[in-house]
């Protein structure tokens, strides 16, 4: 028997001053097939519309561990898209998150995730953020073109490419239709 439910997309928000423009990744995976969930980061909250992202997405954001006795509020995802991304705790396993802990499982259970960092040229400058961006590439992580932007200058809303994981994750789509 197959699933011939439509593919589903957690998109993982991180904490970031163009959060806010998450609706444009919702946007173009309604228009590419994909259902979507967001996860936000628990700091990432206060940078989205909630109310707003629900009503686009049909789900209710999750950024909080659950106990067993609460149902399961979206379906199990089929990929990944992290964006805006930051990714050292990510990349170094923390899961002190039910952001981080999705993306750190996500691994293990071989669900395929594409990133699009967001980070300033001075957290750039750091030695984990290569290590980082080097690790996840050897966990088959697929990562975006994002190129860091000027610190303390509130800069990258205008470059930021927000459907680039869709581009990423695209052959993947196809092969998860084609299973379903």
């Amino acid at each position: 028997m197959t699933d011939h439910r439509e593919p589903f997309l957690y998109v993982v928000v991180c904490a970031s001053g163009i959060a806010d423009g998450v609706s444009e990744l919702i946007t173009a995976a309604h228009a590419e097939g994909w259902k979507v969930g967001v996860i936000a980061a628990p700091s990432g909250l206060g940078f989205i519309d909630q109310e707003a992202v629900e009503a686009q997405t049909g789900y209710p954001i999750r950024s909080a561990w659950r106990t067993s006795s609460i149902p399961q509020p979206l379906p199990p995802a089929d990929a990944i898209a992290v964006a805006p991304a930051t990714i050292n705790k990510w990349a170094a396993g923390i899961s002190d998150t039910l952001a981080l802990g999705i993306l750190c499982e996500a691994y293990g259970l071989g669900i395929p995730v594409a990133v699009q960092p967001y980070v300033n040229s001075a957290q750039a400058a750091h030695p984990a953020y290569d290590e980082s961006l080097a690790r996840l590439r050897s966990m088959g992580v697929l990562i975006g073109d994002y190129v860091p932007h000027m610190p303390k200058a509130g800069g990258g809303r205008e470059s930021y490419n927000w459907t680039h994981v869709l581009d990423l994750l695209r052959p993947v789509a196809r092969s998860i239709t084609e299973r379903k």
